[in-house]
């Protein structure tokens, strides 16, 4: 007897579930700003809203939402100086009784905007004032710490309303990086797949697609990007928050992070200020590529033609320190695994740092 037709155990079934968290409502355009009082409206939010933005974005966005809600919602600002454990614990605190919390800003603002809404457990609208970065529709923070910049999981925003007029008029080198932040995505991607293949680490193909979507997306667009029209922040505003997306599906920042942001949080280390979170990152991504074996001069030519940095010069860095921050990565988020991982020497280091300044 084989037990073949003996039916005790009872049948395995499909029991994986994931939560995703996705913004609700996108609005990208001219002047969709003044539309955030039927955002509000739609989102059914409550009548008291936190208002968090830095003293140059309170100017530029956060007076005016605070005059087109003035009919419907009190209004309480605070003015994010910084976005440390201490600032944020001011700002709960004074947002304690809000319904809800918009983030009017940069990245500092808008992580700040995330993890207060995380904490206080109210939803956020993100306005994001300049494309510089990729964490505008994301549920992932960071904060800095003594030992380099921190990514948390938060809340994504429940709603981003994202003006072009003002994005478009934000300073040129703000949307370069965004762009930059952007073009990685291929090299992240490279470090997943690697990270599946060597440690066994769970993929989502439908995250890495839709990455590697709004990568092409940039680069396609690169020469209409590099004309700095509200056109330009129309396209890269699309793709920072499809990546943001892509994040969200895959409940991590895997999509968007690989080595070349290992080297990015390295830098900020070692010497901090000295560059944008993007520009840095595009940096990485072409030294990440040359490592992957791909084509890291299509990488290098796609950053140029936005205006972007492409050696440590451009970075307002010494090679010796891009080489240092290029063996320190693998400190940074060690169970995170990249090409960065491999275990480089300091002499191939150093030689590919050189590689970056050749035609």
């Amino acid at each position: 007897m084989d037990g073949e037709d003996i039916k005790v155990l009872r049948e395995k079934v499909f029991d994986k579930s994931r939560w995703m968290q996705l913004p609700r409502d996108i609005l990208i355009g001219h002047n969709v700003l003044r539309e955030i009082p039927s955002v509000c409206k739609d989102l059914c939010f409550g009548s008291h809203a936190l208002l968090l933005a830095g003293e140059h974005t309170m100017t530029v966005a956060g007076d005016e939402i605070v005059s087109l809600l003035a009919d419907t919602c009190d209004v309480k600002t605070c003015i994010v100086g910084s976005n440390t454990a201490a600032d944020i614990a001011r700002i709960e605190r004074e947002g304690a009784g809000a319904d809800f919390i918009i983030g009017v800003g940069g990245g500092r603002v808008i992580d700040t905007a995330k993890i207060v809404s995380y904490n206080l457990d109210r939803q956020f609208i993100s306005v994001p004032t300049a494309a510089a970065h990729d964490g505008i529709a994301s549920s992932r923070a960071s904060i800095p710490t003594p030992e380099g910049s921190v990514s948390l999981s938060a809340h994504p925003p429940i709603a981003v309303v994202a003006d072009t007029g003002i994005i478009a008029a934000a300073p040129p080198r703000l949307l370069a990086a965004g762009c930059a932040d952007i073009i990685s995505n291929y090299t992240a991607i490279l470090d997943w797949e690697l990270a599946n293949r060597l440690r066994g680490e769970p993929i989502s193909e439908y995250a890495m697609a839709l990455s590697k979507m709004t990568a092409e997306i940039i680069v396609k667009n690169a020469d209409v990007i590099s004309g700095l029209t509200e056109e330009s922040a129309w396209i890269v505003m699309k793709a920072l928050v499809s990546s943001g997306v892509a994040m969200s599906i895959a409940g991590s920042s895997r999509p968007a992070s690989g080595g070349e942001h290992k080297f990015s949080h390295a830098l900020d280390r070692i010497a901090p200020g000295k560059a944008l979170h993007g520009e840095q990152c595009g940096v990485g991504a072409i030294i990440t590529m040359y490592l992957h074996g791909g084509d890291w001069r299509w990488i290098r030519d796609s950053l140029k033609r936005i205006g972007a940095p492409t050696t440590p010069a451009e970075l307002g860095i010494d090679d010796a320190t891009a080489v240092e921050a290029v063996l320190a990565a693998r400190t940074i988020r060690p169970e995170r695994f990249t090409i960065l991982d491999m275990g480089l020497s300091k002499e191939n280091a150093e030689r590919i740092i050189r590689m970056l300044y050749e035609e």
